[in-house]
């Protein structure tokens, strides 16, 4: 049998060649780090030149089994190991010099490269994001359905969706896209690129929002989801959620998916009700000397 080898590169042009197929053969498992990689490929300081990122792609002779991407920012995303290739690519990479600030992976991979990691570096490991990924089966418009409609949202709405962009992420702590929108970096932040469907009442009035990412490998990710509270249990989000994922069929995706908190049996419920069907579990370990090790 031929040995597993991990091929690194700055080269995402190259490295999409080679990998590209494997990414897109399971989108809806795959969907954070094809968007993730697109992002880094489109925002490149130079059009043909690197990307300040690393890329690793794991072959035996030319099929790829898996892959990573370490953003200069320490971001590492892998796509599902055993827990025997996990530990080497924690080796291999400690050998290398790289330092992860973070892992975000499937549930099963992330863990063990938090062990993994700890072992090699002695850096402890904190749980800090877990998650429920769903891809949508057959959709389901919402019974009973809210008066009022979806509609892409313009330019015009340009103000009204970074209000509700930061409404979101005070919701759910999340600092560093707050200190970006705050910062005027729109446009930097995860939400800059998505495409936006507001339901409207018949008056004209926007109550809820839903983002989606562009087409990318045949997968649209359907993120955030946002109510403000004043507008709560009416139906809104499972409205414009269904307005949104029709569209995202309309565009031409094959696997439409979105992520939900484990503990919001409320969001679980309605995804579940409109068709999306829950295949994996994700979670994300910040590294630390004085983090305390992982529950």
């Amino acid at each position: 049998m031929l040995p597993d080898h991990w091929h690194l590169t700055q080269d995402v042009d190259d490295f999409l060649d080679r990998a590209g197929d494997f990414l897109r053969s399971r989108p809806a498992l795959h969907n954070t780090p094809l968007t993730d990689i697109e992002k880094l490929r489109i925002r490149r300081p130079d059009a043909h030149g690197p990307v300040t990122a690393v890329f690793g792609r794991l072959e035996t002779g030319s099929t790829v089994h898996a892959v990573f991407y370490l953003t200069s920012r320490g971001r590492l995303g892998v796509t599902p190991l055993s827990a025997e290739r996990t530990d080497a690519l924690a080796a291999h990479l400690a050998g290398l010099g790289h330092s992860p600030a973070n892992v975000i992976a499937d549930a099963d991979t992330a863990a063990s490269f938090a062990d993994a990691w700890q072992r090699r570096t002695g850096a402890a490991s904190a749980l800090f994001w877990r998650t429920h990924l769903y891809r949508l089966g057959t959709l389901t418009p919402p019974r009973p359905h809210p008066e009022g409609a979806g509609r892409v949202a313009g330019g015009a709405e340009r103000e009204h969706v970074v209000s509700w962009c930061r409404e979101f992420c005070v919701d759910v702590g999340e600092q560093p896209s707050i200190d970006l929108i705050d910062a005027g970096s729109w446009d930097h932040s995860r939400f800059g690129d998505r495409h936006f469907t507001l339901w409207e009442t018949p008056d004209g009035a926007p109550v809820s929002m839903a983002a989606a990412t562009s087409v990318i490998g045949g997968m649209v990710r359907i993120d955030p989801v946002y109510t403000p509270t004043r507008h709560r249990g009416r139906g809104y989000a499972a409205a414009v959620t269904a307005a949104a994922s029709a569209a995202a069929l309309a565009s031409g995706a094959t696997d439409v998916v979105l992520f939900t908190d484990p503990d919001n049996s409320t969001s679980n419920a309605l995804y579940q009700r409109l068709g999306y069907v829950r295949v994996g579990d994700f979670a994300g370990y910040r590294f630390s000397p004085s983090a305390p090790e992982a529950a």
